[in-house]
């Protein structure tokens, strides 16, 4: 018997994994402390933990999409959901931290063509009008897990023991699993895939790469501070375990809000929110430490670097996947690579400056000047792309 299951009902799976892995990608930054501490490493080590995480998701994530590129969505789907299962479990037993890396490595792996697989599809089964908020849908599974999974995953690793985290993101994952073995729709693309044309209309589409330089030069800036707000949070406003439990909730709630806004933006709009949103973005940045050390600001600037933060991700996401019409199979995967590029870079470039010896402050205007770039890059872009893209989405495939 075939059961036909509601749009809502598809994205809320999706945003299930989503915020599987979302947990996975971000809980660390919550965890450095604790990491440090067990596993006998530096806390600017601990760091490694994001950045080689991006880099895999960067690398490996587009070409495993390419190896796989012809399976059908829903056992593609489920194959990757499996494999990220068992990189957390592998992460929860980790003897070492070299283990906890490889562990890292394993899930970043599935994480560009699980987000994009999941895009795709959301913009698959929605209307026109609303795909840049089917989008925003399954970012939004991201963005609720660093509202609740990283705190709460902060809090549980900080009181207990961060293994416990690990085991529960399984757990997570499990879950998934069964819920996509039922709801994902068996999707077939109407031609087969073409890898070499898909490539090469994505590197000769000048509204794809004018944003791929946003991300990679102007947002990328974003984890140059992210990667240390813990221990801002702990150096700043004096934080323990609580406050900063609190201080990441916020940032989280932040996203969450970020992340509904900027869904309900419509495509031909994109590009003016997003110099905007850059714009204020930065000023948050430049301005984070200084209001650390007053209690209820702290709380107000985490909400504000998390609105940034993920309020400007579905915007940038939907100008890929809504600009790269000539690669339905590939623009999902290479979006998220393209963001997880950027948060290598910009987790690289914090821990290499913490290294140098500059200060957290010093830090956060290295990341707001960076934004202010995006910003410059996204005014240049609004000048030569081709809007009329945005204006017809047209069909749309699974990617």
């Amino acid at each position: 018997m075939r059961l036909n299951f509601s749009r809502n009902m598809i994205l809320t799976v999706f945003m299930l994994g989503t915020f599987a892995i979302g947990m996975t990608e971000y809980v660390v930054t919550g965890l450095l402390t604790q990491f440090a501490a067990d596993l006998n490493v530096d806390v600017a080590t601990t760091g490694l933990l994001l950045s080689v995480y991006a880099i895999s998701v960067a690398i490996f994530g587009p070409l495993l999409r390419m190896i796989t590129i012809k399976f059908s969505p829903k056992p593609l789907l489920l194959a990757l959901m499996g494999v990220f299962i068992i990189s957390n479990v592998i992460a929860a037993t980790a003897p070492n931290f070299e283990v906890l890396l490889l562990s890292r490595l394993l899930s970043a792996a599935m994480h560009a063509p699980f987000f994009g697989l999941c895009m795709s599809l959301a913009v698959y089964i929605s209307a026109p009008e609303k795909r840049t908020g089917a989008i925003a849908a399954v970012q939004g599974g991201l963005t609720i897990a660093v509202m609740i999974g990283v705190p709460f995953g902060s809090f549980l690793g900080g009181a207990l023991d961060w293994r416990l985290v690990f085991w529960l993101i399984a757990i997570l994952g499990v879950l998934t699993f069964i819920g996509l073995s039922f709801v994902t729709p068996n999707a077939k693309p109407t031609e087969a895939p073409q890898l070499k044309k898909e490539l090469v209309g994505v590197f000769k589409n000048k509204n794809v790469l004018m944003v791929m330089a946003v991300i990679v030069f102007g947002f990328s800036g974003v984890f140059t501070a992210y990667t240390f707000k813990e221990p801002m949070l702990r150096e700043f406003a004096g934080f323990e375990v609580i406050g900063v439990t609190a201080g990441l909730f916020f940032f989280g709630l932040g996203g969450v809000v970020g992340n509904l806004a900027s869904g309900k933006i419509q495509p031909l709009r994109l590009t003016e929110w997003l110099m905007a949103s850059l714009g204020m973005f930065a000023v948050v940045l430049a301005l984070f430490t200084f209001l650390l050390p007053f209690a209820p600001m702290a709380f107000v600037m985490c909400f504000l670097f998390g609105a940034g933060t993920f309020g400007v991700v579905p915007i940038l996401n939907s100008k890929i996947i809504i600009g790269a019409s000539e690669a339905p199979f590939l623009s999902g995967t290479i979006a998220a690579s393209v963001f997880n590029l950027a948060n290598a870079i910009g987790a690289t470039l914090g821990t290499t400056l913490l290294n140098a010896g500059l200060t957290y402050t010093m830090i956060t205007f290295v990341a707001a000047g960076m934004i202010m770039f995006g910003m410059f890059l996204t005014v240049v872009t609004h000048s030569v792309e081709d809007k009329s893209l945005f204006q017809d989405t047209g069909d749309a495939g699974p990617s």
